[in-house]
């Protein structure tokens, strides 16, 4: 948990604080970008919550941090109110689950709620407030696993809601050898009708992509760049081969979807038209990098 001892001297005064446990993975900042920056190549707090929609956030924020390195002067009241609000509603029936686990450096995952089973698109941190929260909302019927960095928790998922685990058999490691549902090949998997798994290798080898109707979650393939204001991939830290992830986002553009929901980075939500003109864009920058 944040201490006042290891309160980072960035912070400006006030309740919330960052301490010296940051691991510099960007949660907090799109979650409350109106109150926490980096600085010093981590996050500090630079503006102090002034409304309800800030306070909110800041503490769903602090809920999210995968290393509890956000703390408070004054012990917050609110708490178990602000649980019931993660997961977080992004838009129609998708929500962002929060918790990030330290296990994956802060990766977002999130859950899809549908009729015929709801989907968990990657593992957040296994803890209490959250279970309940998945258990009111149906459960989960299938574990969807982008690739081998972001399965955190997924065993003790895969307990106690009793869901199939989706990866890829080449990103199977010594953790996720009992997986499920197994995906071979490199063509699309219509997993479902309204579910279609994209391979798009490169980050990793066997790196895959979800699509469900306009929603694109992405892992660690693609996401947006508030600094360079455009579509990007992660070049410093592709792991397996560039030049097949050029390719596997070449794929991309014959598909039509109008949000990209990553595991790290930032979302981003436009018409499909700008959508296609954007992936245009980051495969221009991706060849030059």
């Amino acid at each position: 948990m944040a201490t006042l001892k290891l309160r980072r001297s960035e912070n400006i005064t006030g309740n919330i604080y960052v301490d010296s446990t940051c691991i510099d993975c960007d949660t907090c900042r799109w979650m409350s970008p109106t109150v926490f920056h980096r600085i010093g190549e981590k996050s500090a707090v630079y503006h102090q919550p002034t409304n309800e929609a800030e306070k909110r956030e800041a503490m769903q924020a602090l809920l999210s941090c995968p290393t509890n390195s956000i703390g408070t002067v004054e012990r917050p009241k609110d708490i178990k109110e602000i649980q019931q609000t993660i997961p977080i509603l992004v838009a129609d029936n998708v929500y962002h689950c929060g918790y990030h686990s330290e296990k994956s450096f802060g990766a977002a995952s999130y859950f899809i709620v549908r009729p015929e089973g709801n989907v968990l698109v990657d593992s957040p941190q296994f803890l209490t407030p959250l279970v309940k929260r998945l258990e009111e909302m149906g459960g989960i019927k299938y574990m969807y696993l982008t690739h081998r960095d972001d399965v955190a928790d997924h065993q003790k998922f895969r307990e106690h809601f009793q869901c199939d685990r989706i990866l890829h058999t080449d990103e199977i490691s010594s953790s996720t050898v009992d997986i499920e549902i197994k995906l071979t090949g490199t063509k699309p998997i219509s997993l479902t009708p309204d579910l279609l798994i994209i391979p798009v290798p490169g980050h990793t080898e066997a790196h895959t992509v979800l699509l469900y109707q306009k929603f694109l979650f992405t892992g660690d393939h693609l996401a947006w760049s508030s600094q360079l204001n455009q579509l990007y991939a992660f070049r410093s830290y592709c792991w397996y081969s560039w030049s097949e992830q050029i390719q596997s986002m070449e794929k991309l553009i014959r598909y039509s979807f109008e949000w990209i929901l990553p595991g790290h980075g930032r979302r981003y939500h436009a018409d499909t038209e700008t959508m296609g003109q954007q992936l245009e864009k980051c495969i221009a920058w991706m060849k030059k990098s």
